[in-house]
């Protein structure tokens, strides 16, 4: 049964709704179905636009066979377009989290070899790039240790996951971790969905599901299954909570400790993944998202919980945009030979018309009606939607739906969205080839994994600005 919102339905879920619509479109999820299928990982891996930044020669060299074998399989299990799905996002536009560093999987056994400093396990981790370099909402799959942080090493051997830009936060983040929750990025686990997703109703956490998931923490981190660890619950709140049983035999309870007697720094953090509720899960049942818009192995997964109430805004939209009144009759626009024209008027009286305008005289409704498409269409807020999340390929196809192939963009918030998009891919490739330089308007800041450049943002926005001015000679638009 579909839930019932008292007042209206909580942004965080029209949130989710919008990146379901938008951020994996379902021509990644084919192919890089398609290329993992036949064992091609790294063809899936480009597929969701998945950067990889390891080398499994180099793996092999420092760590041994053994460790590449386990690495080669969870590659070929990893889903790269399922990970895309449950990476975790920043309201209130969606986005993949930034500048993020998240856990994918940890071999215990391979902190002996030379690769690693004191013991520690290695990690296969993805990455997302900062804020400002985050045009294509591109990710990277690399592999990091203790003392190399993935980014290098010194001596003859090649490293086995180069990268030449330093990212801004290396070590796999404690909160933002997948390596307990396989199932959000492993094809052969995606089932365990159905039982470890739980209803929030009104509430984003999975209260429910604390204790069997802080008992699987606890055990992974080599504590006593029946400690203390702690929830993230907001920017300045943190809960502190036991897990408490009379004996092994008896399920563990939860228990909050109200009273400071712990070091919250040392504590387990319950990952994200476990302490809120599976957004598609809501979003099935409050009848917000159809289970065919689902992600194939979500959907299969979670299909018991799918409202049989119709979806909230689905269906055809009223009105036709192609339709205009001029003249006392309505006239039709459509596509004639890739270009969007007034059908209803001769090729010559439009000749005419044009070079009317062009004069300085008022210009027909269906001319009128054209120039408005071409300079902010309707459906410019699914065209920046798809542009925000690296849908570059799905932004011209909308517009060539709507304009047709041959259509001369005119100035107008439509080019300016597509030169914008552009402009920031720039960016993202200047730091993943580590070219970028520090504009006098930033200021440097020592963080403890060494010199890290801190940008002005309000000064590096005007930058941007002043930049995609179109006062500047520009070169022909291309995406």
């Amino acid at each position: 049964m579909a839930h019932h919102f008292a007042n209206e339905i909580p942004p965080r879920l029209l949130m989710w709704q919008r990146v379901r619509e938008y951020a994996v479109p379902p021509s990644m999820i084919e192919i890089a179905t398609a290329r993992r299928a036949v064992g091609d990982w790294a063809g899936a891996c480009a597929a969701a636009r998945v950067d990889v930044d390891l080398d499994l020669r180099a793996v092999g060299r420092l760590h041994g066979t053994e460790l590449v074998t386990r690495l080669r399989a969870d590659l070929r299990r990893l889903a790269p377009d399922l990970l895309r799905w449950h990476m975790p996002r920043s309201a209130p536009d969606g986005l993949l989290r930034p500048g993020l560093t998240v856990c994918l999987a940890r071999y215990p056994d391979s902190g002996s070899g030379d690769g690693c400093s004191d013991g520690a396990p290695l990690r296969l981790v993805v990455r997302t790039p900062p804020a400002w370099a985050g045009a294509g909402q591109r990710m990277s799959l690399a592999l990091w240790d203790a003392g190399g942080n993935g980014f290098g090493a010194d001596g003859p051997e090649p490293h086995p996951h180069p990268h030449p830009h330093p990212h801004p936060h290396p070590h796999p983040d404690r909160r933002f971790r997948l390596d307990l929750h396989r199932h959000l990025w492993d094809a052969a686990r995606s089932g365990e969905l159905a039982w470890r997703s739980t209803a929030g109703g009104d509430s984003p956490w999975a209260v429910p599901r604390w204790a069997a998931e802080a008992e699987l923490l606890l055990r992974a981190e080599g504590q006593d299954p029946r400690g203390a660890f702690c929830v993230r619950l907001g920017a300045r709140s943190t809960g502190v909570y036991e897990l408490v049983a009379p004996d092994d035999g008896h399920a563990p309870a939860l228990r909050e400790v109200r009273t400071p007697r712990y070091d919250i720094a040392a504590l387990p953090v319950l990952p994200e993944a476990a302490a809120r509720v599976l957004p598609d899960r809501e979003l099935l049942e409050a009848g917000l998202v159809s289970a065919g818009r689902l992600h194939p192995l979500v959907a299969a997964a979670l299909a018991p919980y799918a409202a049989a109430t119709p979806v909230v805004g689905a269906g055809p939209q009223t009105g036709d945009p192609h339709r205009v009144e001029c003249r006392g009759a309505v006239h039709r626009i459509a596509l004639r030979d890739g270009v969007l024209t007034a059908v209803d008027h001769e090729p010559d009286q439009l000749r005419r018309e044009e070079l009317l305008v062009a004069l300085g005289g008022p210009p027909l409704p269906c001319l009128r009606a054209i120039d408005a498409v071409h300079r902010s269409p309707e459906a410019l807020p699914a065209v920046r939607e798809r542009l925000g999340h690296g849908d570059v390929a799905g932004a011209l196809a909308v517009v060539e739906g709507l304009l047709g192939p041959g259509a001369v963009l005119r100035d107008g918030p439509l080019r300016e969205a597509l030169e914008s998009a552009v402009a920031r891919r720039i960016d993202h490739g200047l730091f993943r080839s580590g070219l970028d330089t520090p504009h006098p308007a930033a200021r440097a800041a020592r963080t403890p994994q060494g010199d890290h450049i801190r940008p002005d943002l309000r000064a590096l926005s005007a930058l941007r600005r002043k930049r995609g001015r179109r006062t500047r000679p520009r070169n022909v638009l291309s995406c």
